[in-house]
């Protein structure tokens, strides 16, 4: 923003267009006010419609479970996260109340704020065929798909039956399904259950921030999020925790696994698990690591983020 003026430089959309990959780091989005997220907004640009949430357990970690290994797949682009919303009071949001009203022949209170969902054929299909894919890729065994059909009947029914639609093409991997709220109750009660999850944006980001919290919370949580084209961004799923910059201090094991997605995705995947191979080996050990995976967080033997880093990187030349 100091440099260029927007959140969304021109040379950066060029870099990512000709190189076709972004390694990201966390970035500040105002709440209720200021530019709309950057994040959405890159995922609109390059039309990257598949979040890729990876929950797995690493010895080391303090975590409430030790047994997860999940990957979640989230839809991008639609649903709630599209941002059509209509401000309260405004002449907007009344012509829209009205046109809701006459065709839905429903009552909507005065002074409501709207926001509209939208789920389509085309992004249910693309996304739940994207988790099969990954599925069958990465020998994974049952896709579960996330929904709220019983209640939203049209908007995640649509989800549910395409879901069930593209299932029939991967008769080698099970499907099944679970209404949303349920399934944050199985996720805590007995993850080992479940395996590839595949949702809606809202209920997909929700979910995957209870997975992450089952095996250590946000900073040791990877994300990937992928267009049809060949363009995917990388990411450390955790916020931008600005009283922290430049104190040498945090966590760097998500941006370490984000990497490793990287790596695999560009088709370097014996790297990708040298590296996850490392970073296993230095947190398991607990010599080399930074407060927060400490036993205790006040421990003074916790080192820094170079520190830190430096340690998986004399791990991977041996």
């Amino acid at each position: 923003m100091a440099k260029s003026g927007t959140p969304f430089p021109k040379e950066a959309l060029e870099s990512v267009r000709r190189n076709r990959v972004a390694l990201k780091g966390p970035l500040t989005t105002e709440l209720g006010t200021g530019f709309r997220s950057v994040n959405v907004a890159l995922r609109k640009e390059f039309d990257l419609y598949a979040n890729l949430r990876p929950a797995k357990t690493y010895p080391g970690v303090p975590a409430p479970r030790g047994d997860v290994d999940l990957v979640v797949v989230r839809e991008n682009i639609e649903d709630l996260y599209a941002g059509i919303e209509f401000d309260v009071d405004s002449a907007e949001e009344r012509e829209v109340q009205a046109v809701i009203e006459r065709v839905g022949k429903a009552t909507i209170r005065e002074h409501s704020a709207l926001a509209i969902k939208a789920i389509s054929v085309e992004g249910s299909r693309r996304i739940v065929k994207f988790a099969f894919d990954y599925a069958r890729t990465n020998k994974r065994k049952k896709v579960t798909a996330i929904h709220k059909a019983n209640i939203m009947k049209f908007a995640d029914g649509l989800f549910l039956r395409v879901a069930g639609e593209v299932a029939k093409d991967y008769p080698e991997i099970q499907f099944e399904d679970r209404i949303v709220d349920n399934m944050c109750m199985q996720l805590v009660v007995k993850p080992d259950l479940y395996d590839v999850l595949v949702a809606p944006n809202l209920y997909g980001d929700i979910v995957s921030d209870l997975v992450a919290g089952l095996v250590g919370g946000l900073g040791v949580a990877p994300g990937a999020n992928i267009g049809p084209n060949g363009v995917a961004m990388f990411e450390a799923i955790h916020g931008s925790a600005p009283k922290y910059a430049g104190l040498n201090k945090v966590n760097p094991m998500a941006l370490m696994l984000a990497g490793v997605l990287m790596l695999r995705h560009i088709g370097e995947r014996e790297a990708g698990d040298r590296l996850e191979r490392a970073i296993a080996s230095v947190v398991a050990e607990g010599k080399d690591v930074t407060y927060d995976l400490k036993t205790n967080r006040d421990d003074p033997s916790a080192v820094g983020t170079k520190e830190f880093a430096d340690a998986v990187i004399k791990r991977m030349r041996n």
